[in-house]
């Protein structure tokens, strides 16, 4: 059986992507190749051939790539924290920008809770959040809450999977974020709300991979990006605990914005700005004070 040799395939890959504009082509060449291969990306380095068959398929993934498919789809796969979640098309696919805020989230439970914590995912699409946290913290009690039914089936998807590798099970919840009768059974009884909403101003401009394959009403937050972030402060407040904490990722042009709406609103204290790793406004945490 002819062998190809591995290294020249994955330049020429890389030179194909980086022609066309997709940032980072030479890791997604890489994690392509590792998909094909069946292993983890840092064991390419001892493979030296690959077979017809995995060169073709390759190739073929490459030039979907090209076209500016997600990598993601085309892998099925995205990670968040330590657990890997399947996405595709239907579902906003999780981005590292958020692994930030999912570490605060683990942050903030580093001295231990007295009582098993109670967490809300708001807007959850695949689950990442929610799921993520349920893995790293198993004594936490974790709902999720998705509207559009596409997603959320990937939420269920996902959840089952999670379940079945071992973790604790969490409770998915179909509804509108903003409704004020939206979980209305754990009012003032929940410790942290985290949610990733759709917070895109209207009029941003946007890459192929996400205007053409993310799904719309996942992305865009109204002409400012603040329609689904200026209600759901209320309902962050109403679910929280005296003392609760929270945690909403916004766009890189709202962190001033979204800080407002919390210090607005009059219940919540310690209403702070963090920035991503590019040092963008990304995501807004605070803490409720008061039953207002």
């Amino acid at each position: 059986m002819s062998r190809f040799p591995l290294r020249p395939a994955i330049r020429d890959a890389e030179q194909t992507l980086r022609a066309v504009g997709v940032a980072g082509s030479r890791g997604d060449a890489e994690l392509l190749a590792a998909h094909v291969l069946g292993v983890e990306r840092p064991r390419l380095a001892l493979i030296d051939t690959v077979t017809a068959e995995q060169l073709g398929e390759f190739r073929k993934l490459v030039a979907r790539r090209a076209e500016r498919v997600p990598l993601q789809h085309l892998t099925g796969t995205a990670a968040m924290g330590e657990i890997d979640l399947d996405v595709g098309p239907g579902v906003f696919v999780p981005r590292p920008e958020t692994e930030l805020l999912f570490a605060w989230a683990l942050e903030q439970w580093a001295a231990g809770h007295a009582h098993r914590p109670v967490v809300v995912d708001l807007c959850t699409g695949s689950g990442a959040l929610a799921l993520a946290i349920a893995h790293a913290r198993p004594d936490a009690e974790v709902h999720a809450v998705e509207l559009d039914p596409a997603a959320l089936n990937w939420a269920r998807r996902n959840a089952d999977l999670r379940e079945a590798a071992g973790d604790t099970p969490i409770t998915l919840h179909a509804g509108d974020v903003t409704d004020p009768r939206n979980l209305t059974g754990l009012d003032g009884r929940v410790d942290m709300v985290v949610a990733n909403p759709p917070y895109i101003p209207a009029a941003a401009e946007l890459d192929p991979e996400v205007r053409d394959h993310d799904p719309h009403p996942a992305l865009f937050g109204g002409a400012d990006g603040l329609d689904v972030i200026r209600p759901m402060i209320g309902t962050i407040a109403r679910l929280l605990r005296t003392g609760g904490v929270t945690a909403v990722e916004h766009d890189d042009t709202n962190g001033s914005a979204t800080a407002a709406l919390f210090t607005a609103h009059g219940g919540f204290t310690e209403v702070t700005e963090h920035l991503d790793l590019a040092a963008r406004p990304r995501f807004v945490t605070a803490r409720r004070t008061s039953g207002r």
